[in-house]
């Protein structure tokens, strides 16, 4: 009797699990969609810099909303309010990129590279069904010391340590990516709104800093 109310238990588990799973990578794939569209528009409406920093500042703001928001039906309008201004963020610096003799080519190839990067990990953390909770406290340790780092280049514009932090960065974001899938797999994370911005999170950061890195090799070719 203990047995088949444990394998119930169990199956009910595992199915509440595959629920946050494909919804959270439906939800992710609409977010990401919206972003590429709110970037486009930026792009064309050609938005200033400090525009950019305006809706960085407002996304940041409509984080904790989205989070506070989470286990609402309200949570999926906010969601989409907060990746679409991260999207429009990234117009300015696409239109710089763009503007370079093979930026089109270094844009697809950062897109390219992040895809490749998430659908990989992603695929490892899901196949393998690993546990990377035990990553958690070296990556938010790893992730406060390379925003200490760029912020402190902001006022000392070194272009090493600025290559530094940005490798720095995709490399902590990749982990992320392996932190957070396992989660959900695990059980760790229910809420498939939250994981949404979890993951969100790391690829926007990783296609930011790795058109980073591209931009800065691949500017004389």
């Amino acid at each position: 009797m203990q047995s088949n109310i444990s394998l119930d238990a169990s199956r009910s588990s595992a199915i509440e699990i595959n629920k946050v799973l494909k919804n959270t990578y439906m939800l992710l794939s609409m977010t990401l969609a919206f972003s590429a569209v709110t970037a486009g528009v930026s792009m064309a409406m050609g938005l200033s810099h400090m525009a950019a920093l305006v809706m960085t500042l407002v996304s940041f703001g409509l984080l904790f909303v989205v989070n506070k928001n989470a286990d609402k039906a309200s949570g999926i309008f906010w969601i989409f309010a907060f990746t679409g201004l991260m999207g429009a963020s990234l117009g300015p610096m696409l239109n710089y990129y763009a503007a370079m003799p093979n930026g089109a080519s270094l844009i697809m190839q950062a897109l390219g590279g992040t895809a490749l990067i998430f659908f990989a990990l992603s695929g490892y953390a899901l196949t393998s069904k690993k546990d990377f909770s035990f990553m958690g406290g070296f990556l938010m340790v790893g992730l406060i010391v390379a925003v200490i780092a760029m912020v402190a280049n902001l006022f000392f514009q070194i272009p090493a340590l600025s290559l530094a932090v940005s490798a720095a960065i995709i490399m902590i974001m990749s982990g992320l990516i392996l932190f957070d899938t396992s989660r959900i797999i695990h059980g760790g994370e229910t809420n498939y709104i939250r994981a949404t911005v979890s993951l969100y999170l790391n690829i926007y950061n990783i296609f930011v800093h790795l058109l980073s890195l591209l931009g800065v090799f691949g500017s004389d070719d």
